[in-house]
């Protein structure tokens, strides 16, 4: 009879070779990462191999029942992961309640959890969610936080850090966030948890560089979907996304048209097509070495600062504030645009700078009405949980899809007679207006 042990983020299995294991000389055993215990475990079972299972070391946990009602959605979603083996990724818009599938997946397994998060903000939010469903003490690790409890939060970097000592304490991990996961690093969290039952949640399955092609190894398949223009009106807010053009002024105009030809002519003299992340990643690599390239790379970022941040977006900005009294976000890609507007408006700003206590202060004040308007870079795009707003304005961003549909998920959470409104203001005749098709193509 063998022994299966946990050992450092891997289970050990003796002189039998489950799968996915090798051989270690100094340990005297063979070797699998953790993730693959549930695989070990159903190798012996059907190979009539008797065993004795000394794996997982569970958090003390007292009866896990939850004091939420859930949506119908939710449940679903649930029953899904459920004849998935307890295994996959939930796909949900934001603010349709992602959380409240976790806290029911915690109660279905009954057994203690961990909740790995991107940020501190998200680690208080859920400890809060967490202790008011099951009325229990909730550790934490990140932000200063070390306490485990039956029931634990942890950021992606803290859980990392961790991952050898708490890899056994859990049957349940929670990846909230999850495309985050496959980022190199963080991939190890889920390697090394031995914790048979896994769940994902995001808002945005796919990544721009491919890499969510690694989940359905490291957590499981996508197991339920619901798009936002699914869910508008009946659990979230009905919307409208709006596109307003602006000119860029002869002097913009006269720079951007240099800097830009300068990029594309590189581009032709070379051969390179950008047509994915990792064409541009290459031009980035050759920038290190070929001046021309450096040249064409600092052109193009250029030729996008001028489409991004031009003049009359702020007019425009000026004149859709001044025509309504709607609870506005107005977001940006870059902090220096968010600092100018919070001077030229008047408006608070929100960005990765600013203190934790003066944002929470800054939201405060936005929930109770003190503001009508913030302004934000990426910092609100994910996570953070908002005061209800009915108008977001993007005065500049990526294509990225997944930061489009978080802006715009800032918006909908349901309040009765509220329609949404998410606005954005382009510079015309730019690649910027390829952007916004690329990013609006995630509806």
């Amino acid at each position: 009879m063998i022994t299966l042990r946990y050992y450092k983020g891997t289970i050990l299995s003796g002189n039998v070779r489950v799968p996915h294991s090798t051989w270690d000389s100094a340990l005297g055993s063979y070797k699998a990462l953790g993730m693959y215990y549930r695989d070990a475990i159903t190798y012996l079972k059907e190979s009539g191999i008797p065993f004795v299972d000394k794996v997982m070391d569970p958090v003390p946990c007292p009866n896990l029942t939850a004091d939420v009602i859930p949506r119908g959605y939710q449940v679903d979603a649930l029953y899904s992961w459920e004849d998935a083996g307890r295994r996959g990724v939930v796909v949900l818009p934001t603010g349709a309640g992602k959380t409240h599938v976790g806290i029911l997946a915690i109660q279905e397994v009954n057994a203690p959890a961990i909740v790995v998060v991107p940020t501190i903000d998200l680690m208080d939010q859920w400890r809060r969610r967490l202790h008011s469903a099951f009325s229990v003490d909730v550790g934490a690790y990140g932000g200063g936080e070390d306490t485990i409890g039956p029931l634990t939060v942890a950021t992606y970097d803290s859980a990392y850090l961790r991952a050898e000592e708490l890899g056994n304490r859990f049957p349940l991990i929670i990846f909230d966030e999850v495309h985050h996961l496959p980022s190199p690093g963080y991939s190890q969290i889920a390697e090394l948890f031995a914790s048979p039952f896994r769940l994902g949640l995001t808002a945005t399955y796919e990544r721009e560089d491919g890499l969510h092609s690694e989940l359905p190894r490291l957590v499981g398949g996508k197991v339920y979907e619901r798009k936002v223009t699914e869910m508008a009106g009946d659990h979230l807010a009905p919307f409208k996304v709006q596109r307003v053009y602006v000119d860029l002024t002869g002097q913009e105009e006269e720079e951007y048209r240099r800097s830009i030809s300068t990029f594309r002519e590189y581009l032709a003299k070379s051969g390179l097509r950008l047509r994915t992340q990792k064409d541009f990643q290459r031009l980035v690599i050759m920038s290190g070495r070929d001046p021309e390239a450096r040249e064409a790379l600092l052109s193009r970022n250029r030729a996008m600062e001028i489409a991004l941040n031009s003049s009359n977006k702020v007019e425009a900005l000026r004149k859709i504030l001044s025509t309504t009294n709607e609870k506005a976000i107005v977001f940006t890609q870059h902090n220096q645009l968010v600092y100018r507007l919070s001077k030229e408006f008047l408006i608070p700003a929100i960005t990765h700078e600013t203190p934790k206590d003066e944002r929470f202060e800054i939201l405060k004040g936005f929930r109770e009405g003190k503001y009508r308007v913030i302004v934000t870079s990426k910092v609100l795009d994910e996570g953070i949980d908002v005061p209800d707003a009915s108008l977001g304005i993007i005065l500049s961003g990526t294509g990225s899809k997944r930061e489009f549909i978080q802006r715009l998920g800032r918006l909908l959470r349901k309040v009765e007679e509220k329609e949404a409104r998410l606005i954005e203001i382009v510079s015309r005749s730019t690649a910027e207006a390829n952007t916004s098709r690329r990013r609006r193509a995630a509806l």
